[in-house]
């Protein structure tokens, strides 16, 4: 009997000292973020980092931990080149161990990832990267993303500018970004008229040309006469205005970008467009946290892409939840079909369809 007491006595001991231990010994569970920290997108790059890393901290209670595994963050470059971008996910995943990644800046970084994902076998969570091919003819089933779309911000410019009796000519950069985002906005409009398709190399500083072009497909148009603008990064195609487009009773119209490009919107008064975030918009709990935070941070707002990052974070946490810490690649896929999780932006859901949140 004494015997059998012992025994079970230090079976008791082994255990309680082997649920610490193990729970000290647990993996890391390791996250890459390729992003743009060089280049032409370099601004919009670093918001993401920084909203991604302000969404782990605020997503664990600061603990920077799930299940009692550390997440620990690997930061890589692209410098907005796809080829970059491939081998530094091919790195991430085979070098570094990395359970998921996220990332890039760039659409056609993005799509040279893809397949990346796909020959790993490992989750890539796009952010902020917004070709519709993304989630559309290129996608494969690791693929997820909480950025948005070219067909959601083409559908919700859509909504100010498809009236009747108006002739719309776009100008948009030649490149994916560019090209799926008039695309989707062709397909988003009904009762308007797209009457010219002007598209600029990415680091066009000069758009005399092009504007001239666009003036020239608009000036004799009946009624409302208006430029949609899809640009991103270098260059400053609002300059066309210098061509005194209100001689010809032309308007110009965008989407939201970062605050710093905003601020030339403050030379066209009444101008119309859809924005995917401005930190004064959404009231919930999650951004009132964002903004409070890099306001003590920073001394300065949250962006456009800070708050896609903080998206993209808490995606990633909900999901680690979820599963209890574990990182197998088929259980966190068919955890983050469906799911349902709190953004600065308020709820987003991954259509189990394409993983488009």
């Amino acid at each position: 009997m004494h015997r059998r007491t012992w025994v079970a006595l230090a079976a008791v001991a082994a255990t309680a000292f082997a649920a610490p231990l193990a729970q000290a010994q647990a993996k890391d569970i390791k996250i890459a973020i390729i992003a743009s920290k060089t280049g032409p997108l370099e601004a919009y790059a670093k918001q993401t980092i920084v909203g991604f890393n302000m969404g782990l901290d605020y997503a664990t209670g600061g603990t920077m931990a799930v299940a009692g595994r550390k997440l620990v963050v690997i930061e890589k470059d692209d410098q907005g080149k796809p080829d970059v971008g491939k081998a530094a996910l091919a790195a991430a995943y085979a070098d570094d161990k990395v359970d998921i990644a996220v990332g890039p800046t760039a659409s056609p970084v993005g799509l040279a990832m893809l397949p990346v994902a796909e020959e790993y076998k490992k989750v890539l969570l796009v952010e902020p990267a917004v070709a519709d091919s993304i989630t559309g003819d290129k996608w494969n089933r690791y693929i997820f993303r909480t950025g948005r779309n070219s067909s959601q911000d083409a559908i919700s410019n859509a909504v100010a500018l498809d009236k009747a009796g108006t002739s719309i000519a776009t100008l948009a950069q030649d490149y994916a970004f560019g090209r799926d985002g008039v695309k989707a906005f062709k397909d988003a409009v009904k009762s308007a008229k797209i009457v010219h398709e002007e598209y600029l190399p990415t680091n066009t500083t000069d758009f005399t040309a092009g504007a001239q072009r666009l003036i020239d497909k608009l000036k004799d148009q009946p009624g409302r006469k208006v430029i949609f603008v899809i640009w991103a990064g270098a260059g400053n195609p609002f300059k066309i205005a210098d061509l005194d487009l209100k001689r010809y009773g032309i308007e110009i119209a965008t989407g939201g970008n970062i605050l710093p490009a905003m601020a030339a919107y403050k030379n066209f008064p009444g101008m119309e467009g859809a924005t995917y975030y401005y930190f004064g918009i959404p009231k919930n709990p999650v951004n009132e946290w964002l903004v409070a935070n890099h306001y003590k941070q920073f001394k300065n707002p949250p962006d456009f892409f800070t708050a896609g990052g903080m998206s993209a974070a808490i995606a990633v946490v909900e999901a680690l939840k979820k599963t209890a810490g574990d990182t197998n690649t088929d259980k966190l896929i068919k955890t983050m079909e469906g799911m349902s999780f709190e953004t600065p932006k308020g709820k987003m859901t991954f259509r189990a369809q394409d993983h488009q949140a």
